[in-house]
C-alpha cells in the first residue's frame, strides 16, 4: 500500500494554505492600522507558520524513531502554542471590528492547518518515491 497522498488531498492543502496566508495577508495589507501593528500580525503569522512546520516535524521524526532531542521537541509546541496566544491577545486588544478580528484568526488557523497538510504531503510523497525505487530496483 503507497503512502502517497492523493492529487486532490496535495491540491487541497495547497489551496488551504495559500487561501489562509494570502487572505491574511491581503487583509493586513488593506487594514486601516498603524506599520507597527500590520508588522505584529505578519510576525505572528510567519512564527506560526514557522512553528507548525517544525511541530509537524518533529512528530512525525518520533513516530518514526528518527531522533528529537525532548528539547527541541518541546520547543517546537511551545511555538505553536505561543503563535496562537500571542494572535489571540493582539486580537483581543485590537480596536478592530469583531468581524475582522474573527477573520484574521480563522485565517490564521487555515494558513496553519494548510502548512502541516502541505508538510506532511511533500513528507509522504517523498517517501513514496523512494519505496517505488527501492522496489524497482529489487525487481
Amino acid at each position: 500500500m503507497s503512502n502517497k497522498p492523493s492529487n486532490a488531498f496535495i491540491g487541497a492543502s495547497w489551496i488551504a494554505l495559500g487561501a489562509g496566508a494570502l487572505g491574511y495577508l491581503i487583509g493586513l495589507w488593506r487594514a486601516e492600522m498603524q506599520l507597527n501593528e500590520k508588522g505584529y500580525y505578519f510576525t505572528v503569522l510567519m512564527f506560526g507558520l514557522f512553528a507548525v512546520v517544525s511541530l509537524q516535524k518533529a512528530v512525525r521524526d518520533r513516530l518514526e524513531n528518527i531522533p528529537v532531542t525532548d528539547l527541541y521537541y518541546g520547543i517546537a509546541w511551545f511555538a505553536t502554542i505561543l503563535s496562537i496566544i500571542l494572535l489571540i491577545i493582539g486580537l483581543w486588544n485590537a480596536t478592530i471590528l469583531p468581524s475582522e478580528k474573527g477573520f484574521y484568526a480563522f485565517a490564521f488557523l487555515l494558513a496553519i492547518f494548510g502548512a502541516v497538510a502541505v508538510q506532511k504531503n511533500t513528507r509522504d510523497s517523498l517517501q513514496a518515491e523512494k519505496k517505488d525505487k527501492k522496489d524497482q530496483s529489487e525487481k
